[in-house]
């Protein structure tokens, strides 16, 4: 019966995951409906605009041309018309010497004679005819603004759509993923010289395998890429996986989408368990604030059901040094007394890991490092045997210590603005650096017989972590040359 009943939840569950992957596939075929409408829509309403715009360019020269002929014609119009005027008036003044001259030959009477041959020879030399240049000025002739539009047409005969570029194909082999940066690389199917750039989107994800319809996060795009590969820095690896897509863009279109590739993005992930905080920790989910309020809101209504008294009043509790705040906490769970502790909310029981914490370099004490499970309500970080931590005190005096189990070693080091933790469970390493410049602060051994957590502590300051981030090469190189040696912190292990 019970193999039965197992057999039967194994064809259930392998049922239910076709199920799902069917039902993404019709998400997938209806999305792909609805992507070919708008996207035929697209490219006819891209032509007609082509088209039109075309046409304009057509009827923009034709207007051009046009008025070049205008042009032409009315200047040498001008000319032509400027010239037969003068001829004209030039003919008139000739033909009224030619009459005047006539008359005189035939005149029988020689009293003038003589003075009139003279006037009339004069008149004809000074005559407008003499003067004209009988050729034309201006041709007739309008041929050089003929045109010849034969091979544009053949040009406009051969449009036809261009061809779309090839689908680039991502080499999973070839990509790398470290130190939170991932390097991307792909081919094509063979070489093409028109190829002008290359367009990437990668989306943050939690799922292997191909890409779902329905995701939490976006895709986000990469555009201008000239090579066949491209780094994306400085990235949070805050889900397990990244997916990536690549399409190939010549001057007018782009290819079709590569098939998606899903790299799995290992990085220690975690928040700040706020029900864990002590109860003057302001906690969000990577960053803690002192909030001196915090006790008296919760001994405030304690006060409520019970008389007043000198010792637990508002007023005294204001009056307290923090260390000395009231003690009564909501949950069982919660650090108290001075320990003002904050955890995260996942524990650390294999593998490497590393994370990063900003805090303020004027609170009056602050502390990182990690914990097992067994510390207690009112156990201070460093100060027991279930702590490891790297200490800052700024309260009477500043001073850097590495402390655990109720010893401390102070530092010979600038106090950073940030703090690198290195975990190697296996190996029990803990190794802290400094966030920017990866030097190593301090490292403790110790053999983890039970899973660590993250621990935070903070007094009258405040701080932020960094989580999602790869252990860096560096520390890893760091941490293999260092493997073996004894440890210069033996004391305190």
């Amino acid at each position: 019966m019970g193999d039965q009943k197992e057999s039967l939840r194994k064809i259930t569950h392998t049922l239910a995951v076709k199920n799902e992957e069917i039902s993404n596939f019709v998400c997938t075929l209806k999305q792909s409906l609805e992507n070919l409408e708008a996207n035929s829509n697209r490219v006819q309403e891209d032509l007609e605009s082509e088209f039109s715009s075309l046409h304009a360019v057509l009827d923009e020269m034709k207007e051009n041309m046009v008025t070049r002929i205008k042009q032409e014609r009315a200047s040498r119009t001008y000319e032509l018309q400027s010239q037969l005027s003068a001829c004209s008036k030039a003919l008139e003044s000739s033909e009224e010497l030619l009459e005047l001259a006539n008359q005189t030959l035939c005149s029988s009477g020689t009293d003038g004679f003589t003075q009139a041959a003279k006037d009339i020879k004069d008149s004809v030399t000074m005559a407008p005819a003499f003067r004209l240049s009988l050729k034309t000025k201006a041709s007739d002739n309008m041929s050089h603004l003929m045109v010849d539009f034969s091979q544009e047409r053949e040009m406009l005969k051969g449009l036809k759509f261009l061809p779309v570029p090839a689908t680039p194909e991502i080499q999973v082999s070839e990509c790398q993923v470290c130190d939170n940066t991932v390097t991307v690389v792909w081919t094509l199917p063979e070489h093409d010289s028109k190829i002008d750039h290359y367009i990437l989107e990668h989306r943050r994800t939690n799922h292997e395998g191909p890409p779902r319809i329905r995701e939490e996060y976006p895709w986000m795009v990469v555009e201008g890429i000239r090579e066949t590969e491209v780094m994306l820095t400085g990235l949070r690896f805050d889900t397990r996986y990244m997916t990536f897509r690549v399409r190939a863009c010549n001057k007018a279109v782009a290819g079709e989408f590569s098939e998606p590739v899903t790299i799995e993005t290992h990085a220690f992930i975690f928040k700040l368990d706020s029900s864990s905080a002590h109860q003057n920790l302001k906690v969000e989910e990577l960053s803690v604030e002192w909030d001196s309020s915090g006790g008296k809101v919760q001994e405030i209504r304690k006060e409520k059901n019970r008389t007043s008294s000198p010792m637990h009043s508002p007023a005294r509790s204001a009056l307290m040094s923090p260390k000395r705040a009231p003690t009564a906490r909501p949950g069982r769970d919660r650090f108290t007394a001075e320990s003002y502790t904050v955890l995260a909310d996942t524990f650390i029981d294999a593998g490497q890991h590393y994370w990063e914490v900003k805090f303020d370099k004027e609170s009056k004490a602050f502390a990182v490092g990690i914990a097992l499970r067994s510390l207690g309500r009112f156990d201070q970080l460093g100060k027991s045997s279930a702590s490891w931590c790297i200490h800052l005190n700024n309260w009477l005096q500043q001073s850097l210590t590495a402390k655990h189990n109720n010893k401390a070693r102070t530092l010979d080091c600038p106090i950073p603005n940030s703090i690198g933790v290195y975990v190697n469970y296996e190996e029990g390493v803990l190794s802290f650096y400094t966030a920017k410049a990866k030097q190593l602060m301090h490292t403790f051994r110790a053999k983890f017989q039970q899973p660590v957590i993250p621990a935070f502590m903070v007094w009258n300051g405040s701080f932020s972590v960094v989580t999602g981030l790869q252990v860096p090469s560096v520390v890893q190189s760091g941490q293999r040359k260092n493997s073996g040696t004894s440890s210069s912190n033996a004391s305190l292990t």
